[in-house]
């Protein structure tokens, strides 16, 4: 009956496209059939001669004559030499957290754990207590740390061509085609392509980019490029989230930069139409995004820089649905954008990408990619200047266009967000934030009307983040569940109840909320029905009161029909200069005072740390909590 149960669960949330594919595909590795698509040992093939190559005159986002008129210059580049030099060491930054020492391409840093090379990438579990999390074996190999050597290279004119090719010619020894863990995941795959093909850009009229190389590494892209389109419906139906928008717009990239290969034509035209659906379908009509994730919504920005872009160089234009979904991106994340910081809410699964790095900005700092991405679509962030502007000097050319607009907030400081779920309050330095919302796709965190609050620059009430994919189960729980958020827990549920890795199942299909203003004030009021696993009709209603101009907030809590007995815990994730200037009390509906208890939590501001951190939790068996959040007297 459970396995039924499960059943029926999966074909409810997913379909029954999703679960016919994953049951074929199954078969197919267990019988060896998927192995058989992907052949090893495979013969290299002559393209174009690199004096041809250098001849042709295919747009990028820059050329020798552009990079020549280049001025910025970031005022301190220490940041930017300590990384190089530490690459000439062997060691490098992993998502932008931790150091660690890279020996080879096939190592684990953390655990030590040595992958196959000989072994069919069908062959590679995901998941290995032995190997530990694979994504620090595909941190280096995905190869953004190429942009540190060009940008180190640019600004301070010590070339680096000889580490780049070395590197990339390194990664094609190391790793046959189709063996070994980074043939294991498709859109892995394409972000290296991506970034050697930049590289070849860069470094398109070196002395140390000879024949030989040149052949060497079409040869590898062309082969990985295979890859990404015969595995391309795995990703579009099984996955369908940035790993489909990555691997699309790969193709279309590939066979618009590289005419020259057989499949070119191919890659181009259907490279194109996926992208163009898929943005459709992932990017919600109000701007939001599918995958719920502040960090995952900054990659899909960076993607569609690239694909405008590098389109309109070259000629071409895309549905108007991309130039749509991509404005109303910007107008979504800039709305939950601090403006002292320009960090975003640490909200949703944070893996710690940032495909394309080209400025010194902190990894939480999202202005650079925006302000890329308005600069490509004509208009212009309210930010002022800084470093954040050199990623639109890479990928444009320029900070601003004669025709630019300037994209400013002003105006209502209400944003609501009805599809994706997210309702904003800008209120003279601060900003309230808050989830609510059903799921129609496939949710990451069970974490329904989670609260943070900003006070110029500072997250005083955060979210726990995400720390790691494959870690224990307590903590697996932990960060993706209902108690690592500002938000409601009856007992030890989570609002919806977790199944394996990234599932979960009795998803909550029926939420709404909406903002007012009463009395001067303005008022949130948002609702779910869940934790249906532990009786039906549950509703959870929550109400934040910003008293306007003052560091007060009223948070309202009820759940009157959870189950009798249950307890009903308020949490709480504070950051450290909370508790010197703010103070929090609550109440019961009688006004009797609950008591706070400080118990352990998790912090992860990025991926794979984790910071021990008090989490403050207020407990009753009533149902209703009336909370005060204000600036100490």
């Amino acid at each position: 009956m459970k396995r039924l149960y499960i059943l029926f669960q999966i074909l409810h949330n997913m379909g029954l496209r999703y679960v016919l594919f994953r049951t074929l595909h199954e078969v197919q590795v267990r019988t060896g059939l998927l192995r058989q698509r992907f052949p090893i040992d495979l013969p290299a093939q002559d393209f174009i001669s690199l004096a041809e190559w250098r001849a042709s005159a295919i747009p990028f986002f820059f050329d020798s004559t552009s990079l020549s008129k280049y001025t910025f210059t970031p005022s301190d580049l220490g940041s930017l030499t300590e990384r190089v030099k530490a690459l000439r060491e062997g060691k490098l930054l992993f998502f932008g957290s931790t150091w660690y020492t890279v020996t080879d391409w096939l190592t684990n840093p953390k655990t030590g754990y040595r992958y196959d090379s000989s072994q069919h990438w069908t062959e590679i579990p995901d998941l290995s207590p032995e190997a530990g999390d694979i994504k620090y074996v595909w941190e280096k190999s995905r190869f953004t740390f190429l942009y540190d050597l060009i940008r180190y290279d640019f600004h301070l004119k010590e070339d680096q061509s000889e580490l780049v090719f070395s590197e990339i010619e390194s990664w094609i020894e190391a790793n046959p085609v189709n063996c070994g863990p980074n043939w294991r995941c498709s859109q892995e795959i394409t972000l290296r392509v991506l970034n050697w093909t930049f590289a070849l850009q860069y470094y398109k009229n070196s002395p140390q980019l000879t024949e030989q190389r040149f052949s060497r590494i079409l040869n590898s892209l062309y082969r990985q490029m295979q890859h990404v389109e015969e595995n391309i419906h795995f990703s579009r139906i099984a996955v369908r989230n940035n790993h489909a928008l990555t691997e699309t717009l790969g193709l279309y990239l590939v066979g618009l930069l590289y005419p020259f290969f057989s499949e070119s034509f191919r890659w181009k035209e259907q490279g194109k139409q996926w992208f163009e659906e898929e943005i459709g379908y992932q990017i919600y009509q109000d701007g939001t995004f599918l995958q719920f994730s502040m960090n995952y919504h900054r990659v899909v920005v960076q993607l569609l820089t690239w694909a405008i872009q590098l389109a309109h160089r070259n000629g071409e234009r895309w549905s108007e649905t991309i130039y749509d979904r991509a404005r109303k991106s910007l107008q979504f994340l800039r709305a939950c954008q601090d403006d002292t910081s320009g960090w975003l809410p640490n909200y949703g699964n944070n893996d710690g990408a940032l495909f394309f790095p080209l400025s010194e900005c902190h990894f939480r700092d999202y202005r650079p990619q925006l302000y890329a991405l308005a600069v490509t679509l004509g208009e212009v962030p309210d930010y002022g200047s800084g470093p954040w502007q050199e990623e639109a000097y890479w990928l444009t050319g320029q900070t601003s266009t004669s025709k630019a607009t300037r994209q400013t907030l002003e105006g209502s400081p209400i944003h609501a967000f009805h599809k994706g779920g997210y309702y904003i309050l800008r209120d003279q330095g601060t900003l309230t934030f808050l989830r609510c919302g059903s799921y129609q796709d496939r949710p990451f965190q069970a974490d329904n009307l989670h609260l943070d609050i900003w006070v110029n620059g500072e997250n005083i009430l955060r979210d726990a983040g995400s720390y790691q994919y494959n870690t224990d189960e307590e903590l697996i729980r932990y960060f993706a569940g209902t108690a690592s958020h500002n938000t409601v827990m009856l007992g030890d549920s989570d609002q919806m109840r977790k199944g394996p890795r990234f599932i979960w199942y009795d998803w909550i299909r029926r939420a709404g909320a909406e903002w007012k203003e009463i009395g001067g004030n303005r008022q949130f009021r948002g609702w779910f029905r869940g934790y249906s696993h532990l009786g039906p009709g549950i509703i959870h209603t929550r109400i934040v009161t910003k008293l306007s101009g003052a560091l007060h907030w009223i948070i309202e809590d009820e759940i009157p029909n959870a189950p009798p007995g249950l307890p009903m815990h308020q949490l709480w994730h504070p950051s450290e200069a909370f508790f010197n200037t703010y103070e929090i009390k609550a109440y019961t509906s009688q006004g009797r005072s609950l008591t706070l208890t400080e118990t352990e939590g998790w912090y992860s501001g990025l991926y794979g740390t984790k910071t021990a951190t008090p989490r403050l939790v207020f407990t009753t068996t009533e149902r209703y909590i009336r909370t005060e959040i204000r600036l100490k007297s």
